[in-house]
């Protein structure tokens, strides 16, 4: 038996129907006997949505009104009843089974799918799985029309059916007409046998998709999926697991491991997702909800290509594919793990109540090339429960830290694994620096308060973030005007400088802008001068107590622009050809013309695969984050030959140079200079003051403290 369905939202109609994320109002149904040809009962309920606002389609076409609707039953008992009169025509038909027939699949996928999701129901197993009539009718009549081209009127026609959509009410004349259809089909010119239903799938599968695993397994780039199958979605909150996104997309069919959380350069989900589906139609069907909800969030949803999706799901780890081989996993990332936590450690932290699926089989620490960890590992469970309980040990203490826990994909596992075994190791210098910073540019000095100051940024604020808060003012940013300010682990500290073309402009700016809001947060915006934006890039901090100069003991992200000891740079052949030294460092302020000038010491090791590099992510210009590349310290061994074959002084003068200890924590440049009020102190700004770093201290032998020169 089939039972033919017809349903209206109260937004748009025909091939459009679901995709304004608008209320059932109305089913119609009828149940049909493929064998004694007989049907049963028409029934029409009338659905009771939660906004009763109606399209004026909805009202031209169904002629319903508010009013009407407002004293119908709400979705869920609609269901219950259709269960139950579908039952009793049955059973006076003498049969027992059935399934659904609908004029194309947007009704099931795209209206009662998606809506008993959002309203927390679940719908009953007939809903899952049904006849596209259109698809049946085309099967049946291929000289007909194209299926996407196929309305209940045009099949009638075709036919020659003479029904008359104005004698009868909105879905009554659909519903008749339909079952009309379907006889013709099974007339003895035709014999239509309905064999192959379409399927909604209950659940998300998770795991590697097939042509991943080939992808891990065989290490082959020939290995493609199919474009016309993969979408991106934008804008999901950023605890979203691969579920929700499933539980979004909820009435199509998503292929297995088919949903690819991206990540940003931290290693954190940036609020997007690769998603493959089974076919080219789900994926057409997954457009349709683009700027659909997802709580309070509107997700938007594009079109994506086959190699986006392998970019980010993809990989060639072995240690991976055996970790993913185990099907229906619920996986579980760790992040914040102590450096020397074990396997056991991990498991008696998650304790008997969450078992891991093979117990140490089922952990996956992530580490750098050189082993050591990341901090980062992933978790299988077997079940739904388990994984619930690992997660309800969110921020609890492990040794002395707490840990976070969060949803995970297969994806995510082979994403992080990536980066983590490919960042620290580069063989060569960034590539995207030779053809953006060109050799005279350097980030700006000088008193001109030509610069701004952005502070209290959203940690996931990005340069089209900031752009987008100036608004009018982004034309007057000088190129290469801005400077993302990223503290010692290479994540943004919530400030940025903005270099604009005039004292003017920038003035214009902190006045129009201070405590604008951006996202959730508001933002302060403080005029200021290169000379105080150039402290803070290189390390230093810039307070209410005045400058304090970036530490030369901790390896910046930007190179020092103090040093204690200055020598000429010693580079490997192969990086000087490549590129020039003013094009990467930052030029520092020249000392007085009476005292010599030697170059700042920058170290290379030996072996270019051994270079880590301590770089920040480069953007476009304009604008872009800091532009300056910093190098690893160079051993006290190299600064003391440097320093020994070089004829010139350490120090200006003897007896120059006095040592201060017992200073405070938070002493800053202002309180310093005032301390030697009345003394005469080199002259040259800040350069008599300088934080001696570990290289001096070997020279020197003086502990680390503030030296005035």
């Amino acid at each position: 038996s089939l039972v033919v369905l017809f349903g209206a939202t109260a937004g748009a109609y025909g091939a459009k129907l679901g995709s304004d994320e608008r209320e059932l109002i109305l089913l119609v149904w009828q149940v049909v006997d493929l064998h004694s040809k007989k049907v049963g009962t028409l029934h029409k309920s009338l659905v009771k949505a939660d906004n009763l606002d109606l399209s004026d389609q909805c009202r031209e076409i169904s002629g319903l009104t508010p009013e009407g609707l407002g004293k119908a039953e709400p979705l869920d008992r609609v269901l219950q009843q259709f269960s139950q009169l579908v039952s009793s025509d049955l059973k006076v038909l003498g049969r027992s089974s059935y399934t659904l027939c609908s004029d194309g699949q947007l009704l099931i996928r795209q209206v009662l799918h998606p809506e008993t999701s959002k309203k927390n129901f679940l719908l009953s197993d007939c809903f899952y799985s049904f006849y596209d009539l259109r698809k049946e009718f085309h099967t049946c009549y291929p000289s007909s029309a194209a299926v996407k081209d196929q309305t209940i009127k045009t099949m009638a026609e075709y036919l020659g059916l003479g029904t008359d959509e104005a004698e009868e009410d909105f879905g009554v004349w659909q519903v008749k007409t339909m079952v009309a259809i379907i006889f013709s089909m099974l007339s003895e010119g035709c014999n239509h046998v309905f064999s192959e239903p379409e399927t909604v799938k209950y659940k998300y599968e998770t795991g590697p998709c097939s042509l991943w695993f080939v992808f891990c397994l065989y290490s082959s780039k020939s290995e493609t999926v199919d474009s016309e199958t993969v979408i991106r979605a934008r804008g999901l909150p950023w605890q979203s697991s691969d579920q929700d996104i499933a539980r979004f997309f909820k009435g199509l069919n998503i292929a297995k491991g088919g949903v690819a959380l991206c990540l940003n350069s931290q290693g954190r989900r940036n609020g997007e997702a690769l998603v493959r589906f089974v076919n080219s139609e789900q994926r057409d069907l997954a457009l349709e909800r683009h700027k659909h909800h997802m709580g309070s969030r509107y997700i938007e949803v594009y079109k994506a290509t086959g190699e986006e999706f392998l970019k980010i799901a993809g990989g060639t780890s072995n240690e991976v594919a055996q970790f993913l081989s185990k099907e229906n996993q619920v996986i579980i990332r760790m992040r914040g793990l102590p450096f020397t936590a074990t396997q056991e450690d991990v498991l008696g932290f998650l304790g008997p109540e969450c078992p891991v699926t093979g117990g140490k089989e089922g952990l996956l620490f992530v580490k750098y090339p050189d082993g050591r960890p990341t901090g980062d590992a992933f978790v299988l469970f077997s079940c739904e429960e388990y994984a619930q309980n690992a997660l309800k040990k969110h921020k609890e203490i492990l040794g002395k830290r707490y840990i976070e826990l969060f949803r995970s994909t297969a994806a995510e596992v082979q994403q992080v694994l990536n980066r983590y075994m490919s960042t620290p190791l580069i063989p060569t210098l960034p590539t995207p620096i030779i053809p953006v910073i060109p050799p005279p540019y350097t980030i700006a000095t000088g008193s001109i308060r030509d610069c701004v100051r952005l502070r209290g940024l959203p940690y996931t604020a990005g340069i089209d973030d900031i752009l987008e808060f100036m608004g009018d003012a982004t034309g007057d940013i000088k190129p290469h005007g801005v400077h993302m300010v990223l503290n010692q682990q290479g994540r943004p500290s919530g400030d940025a400088f903005i270099q604009m073309k005039s004292a003017d402009k920038a003035f214009m700016v902190a006045q129009k802008c201070h405590k604008k809001m951006m996202k959730d947060r508001y933002v302060e915006v403080f005029q200021c001068s290169g000379e105080e934006m150039n402290f803070v890039l290189m390390g230093g901090t810039l307070n209410r107590s005045g400058l304090s100069p970036p530490p030369c003991k901790l390896p910046c992200l930007s190179p020092p622009a103090y040093a204690a000891f200055q020598t000429a740079a010693v580079i490997p052949a192969e990086a000087a050809a490549l590129y020039q030294p003013q094009a990467l460092l930052p030029t520092t302020r020249t000392p007085q013309a009476s005292t010599a000038a030697p170059p700042t010491v920058t170290y290379y090791p030996a072996q270019a695969a051994q270079l880590y590099m301590n770089y920040t992510a480069y953007y476009p210009s304009p604008p872009v984050s800091p532009t300056t590349v910093g190098y690893i310290a160079a051993p006290p061994g190299a600064v003391a030959a440097a320093a020994t074959a070089t004829h010139t002084p350490i120090l200006p003068q003897p007896g120059a140079l006095v040592r201060m200890q017992g200073l405070p924590y938070n002493t800053g440049m202002k309180e310093i200079l005032s301390f030697f009020q009345g003394y005469q102190y080199a002259p040259d700004d800040y350069n008599g003051l300088i934080q001696l770093s570990d290289q001096a201290r070997s020279v020197l032998q003086a502990p680390k403290e503030w030296v005035c020169l």
